[in-house]
């Protein structure tokens, strides 16, 4: 893990402060001095020792500008929300319950040897430690025997003995962890068989324990324990399989055995995890990226989505502070009106394919340049936020949805776009108080970026990586499922296409959040959604104060990633509020952003809107 941080951060030109876990420094300090022999400059690479108070102390440190932490989900999420008030990048690599599946049709006496690897290698003590083993009914019998004859024949004592298999925990207090959430754990039933050998007296000794016929939602199968503790259910179709493996709040890593290739290709992909071990376990290389999904943190470690963690882009350094959003607050019957049909049309809320009417019943009125009424638009509340996410969950065939059909959808909306562009461009203009061709500039950016995602739709995609094995490792770009996106008050047309844009052609559904520059704007154009084919649910529009909704949709725990434009409090606040469940955030740290510039679109954004999932494939007899 040493080498995963300060190799690509070296790589890429920066200086490291290294903090090696509390129990662990050894290998680090033995480190620091072969940096010390090879010559490297002084401050180059920097170790400090010492407990979770220093590392939360360099963690705080306003001279730093990238974290990487591995370690528990709880210290992790500490991580995210003290640093929310800064533009540090942030990578974290978590704890993990990571299931391996058998299938009826595996090799049971190889499979046996991958459980012995995945879970008591290190005492288990392996945040990717395969501590959920699930085996379909047909073989769970047999493969319970073999595993239970291999246990008897383990060797447990002094790490420093090459003949031992196992050694022992790191500290007494982890020991006790272990042994209490054993304890607890069986008060909810299964069956329990221990290594049957003698522990040595001294030291933190834990047998080798396996647990059977328990229950998915057990604490023993939720818990990450981090010890030398397998727990076993069964499963009947590998439908269900993949559900009981999803069934969990973290998605580090997972393992799959089966002598069909066919099959272990149709669940690798649907499972949550950012690593999956096709009939073998713990396979890592340089060139291939390591990290996790949902609570097991976010950001890659290793291969080029590894490399990138380190860089930032140069462009960023030139975008303008974002003001303060104003909002509305004077009386309408106060104020004159603009020129405005006969009718009064309130614009509704967008969710699920439907215009529907915000909970709350009241609306906002907007402004246009010259402060007169413009109209009013819904005010939307947390639960419309919460329909909306609802909606985004139940399309989830868009992200299953190939690149080439979602592409069809992409162009049949900017053709549908600039049919209508001249009434896009007179509201932008009233809206905004810009000229006839200013505003005509951003209609027209705005269906060049559509044509651009259009593009890229079925073009961007992953990589095929041959590490030192029979093998391969394929890097496919995944999307996140439901993302939040936060618009920016400049130019909101196009800034708020080139937020959602990267995220639907990648596969993504979105909760979108306009600002209130935007909201008739964004009346207008559901309406070419309605017309364009774009499937019920895949984009999600909620007007409303973008502070207020902001924070709700960052809290929301079945939103899977949010982006951000707005004010410096705004993103703070937003990036506080993640650390619920660890989504991946992006903001743009109060700036805002050019969105004009060829740097606003294209695969940068599409990387930010996927998370690489890492399949190795081993082949031979």
């Amino acid at each position: 893990m040493l080498a995963w941080k300060v190799a690509p951060a070296l790589a890429a030109g920066n200086t490291v402060v290294l903090k090696p876990a509390e129990f662990t420094p050894l290998t680090a300090l033995w480190f620091a001095e072969m940096c010390q022999r090879i010559g490297l400059p002084p401050g180059v690479f920097n170790l400090l020792t010492g407990s979770g108070t220093t590392g939360a102390m360099l963690a705080a440190h306003p001279g730093v500008s990238k974290i990487a932490f591995t370690g528990s989900t709880e210290v992790g999420r500490q991580i995210r929300e003290n640093t929310a008030s800064s533009d540090k990048k942030l990578t974290l690599e978590l704890g993990g319950k990571s299931p391996f599946l058998v299938f009826e049709d595996a090799d049971l006496d190889s499979t046996v040897e991958g459980i012995v690897d995945a879970i008591w290698f290190n005492q288990g003590q392996v945040c990717c430690a395969g501590s959920r083993m699930l085996v379909q009914e047909r073989v769970a019998n047999r493969l319970l025997e073999k595993l239970r004859d291999r246990m008897k024949k383990l060797r447990v004592g002094d790490p420093l003995d090459k003949g031992m298999d196992m050694g022992a925990i790191i500290a007494p207090v982890q020991l006790k962890r272990i042994q209490n959430l054993l304890e607890q754990g069986l008060e909810e039933g299964g069956d329990v068989c221990q290594w049957e050998g003698t522990l040595p007296k001294s030291g933190c000794f834990f047998p080798p324990t396996l647990i059977s016929n328990v229950d998915p939602a057990s604490m023993l199968a939720q818990t990450e324990i981090f010890g030398p503790v397998l727990v076993s259910s069964t499963f009947r179709t590998h439908d269900e399989a993949v559900a009981l493996a999803n069934n969990t709040a973290y998605g580090l890593a997972a393992s799959v055995w089966s002598e069909n290739i066919n099959l272990a290709l149709d669940v690798a992909p649907r499972l949550k995890a950012g690593v999956v071990w096709i009939n073998c376990t713990n396979q890592f290389d340089a060139s291939s990226g390591f990290g996790g999904y949902r609570e097991s943190g976010f950001g890659r470690e290793g291969g080029h989505e590894g490399m990138f963690e380190y860089l930032k882009p140069r462009w960023e350094s030139s975008w303008e502070k974002h003001p303060q959003r104003f909002v509305y607050q004077s009386s309408p019957a106060l104020m004159e009106s603009s020129d405005s049909p006969m009718i009064d049309r309130t614009p509704k809320l967008y969710i699920g394919g439907k215009q529907t009417r915000p909970d709350s019943g009241y609306s906002i009125t907007v402004l246009d340049a010259h402060k007169k009424v413009a109209g009013e638009v819904g005010h939307g509340n947390r639960k419309d936020i919460r329909n909306a996410v609802e909606a985004a969950h139940k399309a989830s065939a868009w992200s299953s949805l190939n690149g080439h059909s979602r592409a069809q959808v992409l162009y049949f909306l900017a053709e549908n776009l600039e049919t209508r562009s001249e009434e896009f461009k007179n509201r932008i203009s009233v809206l905004t108080g810009d000229s006839a061709d200013k505003a005509k500039r951003q209609v027209e950016a705005s269906i060049r970026r559509i044509f651009s995602y259009a593009a890229w739709a079925d073009k961007y995609e992953g990589r095929v990586h041959q590490p030192p094995m029979r093998g391969l490792a394929l890097a496919i770009p995944e999307p996140f499922g439901v993302m939040g996106v936060v618009a920016s008050d400049d130019q909101p047309l196009l800034g708020l296409l080139s937020m959602i844009l990267p995220c639907i052609a990648s596969g993504n559904r979105v909760v979108a959040v306009p600002s209130l520059k935007a909201a008739l704007i964004v009346a207008d154009f559901y309406q070419l959604l309605d017309t364009s084919d774009v499937p019920g649910g895949v984009i999600n529009l909620v007007t409303g104060v973008p502070s207020e909704l902001a924070t709700v949709l960052a809290a929301h725990d079945d939103v899977a990633a949010i982006w951000a434009v707005g004010p410096a409090d705004e993103c703070e606040q937003i990036k506080k509020e993640s650390a619920g469940n660890l989504k991946s955030v992006w903001t743009s740290d109060g700036k805002s952003p050019d969105w004009y510039d060829s740097q606003a679109e294209g695969s940068s954004w599409l990387e930010r809107a996927t998370q690489v999932k890492n399949i190795w494939v081993p082949y031979g007899e």
